[in-house]
């Protein structure tokens, strides 16, 4: 495991459109799936990292509290199923029977999207105001596995209040830290190490 800082996408880059399968059903995800919503969630999470055990409750609250806001939730999961199993799709889909996870959890196989957002460690947190344009990427809160400060999600809930209610994001964000998103053998994009 290599300790790993979000890289911080320019405020103001576009959403990244994507083409995901939603582990549960199947069914095809990408940004029009969300167009009705006037903000957008995108996480990047797994099932094993130690960082995301650390705060999937809060992951699951987020979904519970914002279930019938005007936000929009996807997590997707981009690690090397085959080195790490737990992260592939039968135990995402197991993952989120068994957390009630009520948000889209996909899987990118060709880790394509993660590299498109520049996502980087395990959980990468993404917000997008109603144009898909970022508004907040950074951390959940100052909580980490070993620091004995409590998972709040203050940070992220912040963003999240502001843009639903209109306001601006501050610009002061503070980078996510986890696990490296485990990328396949040579896939590594040049943002890695």
């Amino acid at each position: 495991m290599a300790l790993t800082a979000s890289t911080m996408l320019p405020l103001g880059t576009k959403a990244p459109d994507f083409n995901l399968p939603e582990v549960v059903s199947g069914k095809a995800t990408s940004l029009s799936t969300f167009a009705d919503k006037k903000a957008l969630l995108v996480m990047f999470i797994c099932r094993h990292c130690p960082f995301v055990k650390h705060v999937q409750q809060e992951l699951v609250q987020l979904g519970r509290d914002y279930f019938t806001s005007d936000l929009a939730i996807v997590a997707i999961s981009a690690n090397d199923a085959k080195n790490y199993p737990d992260d592939a799709p039968e135990s995402l889909q197991a993952f989120s029977t068994e957390q009630g996870l009520n948000f889209t959890l996909c899987y990118d196989e060709s880790q394509e999207t993660a590299k498109a957002y520049t996502a980087a460690c395990t959980p990468d947190f993404f917000v997008f105001d109603d144009q898909r344009q970022l508004v907040y990427r950074g951390q959940l809160d100052d909580s980490r596995p070993s620091n004995g400060k409590p998972v709040t999600g203050a940070d992220l809930r912040a963003a999240i209040e502001a843009v639903l209610a209109g306001k601006p994001v501050t610009s002061e964000q503070k980078p996510s830290v986890g696990c490296n998103i485990k990328w396949k053998p040579g896939n590594q994009p040049s943002y890695f190490g």
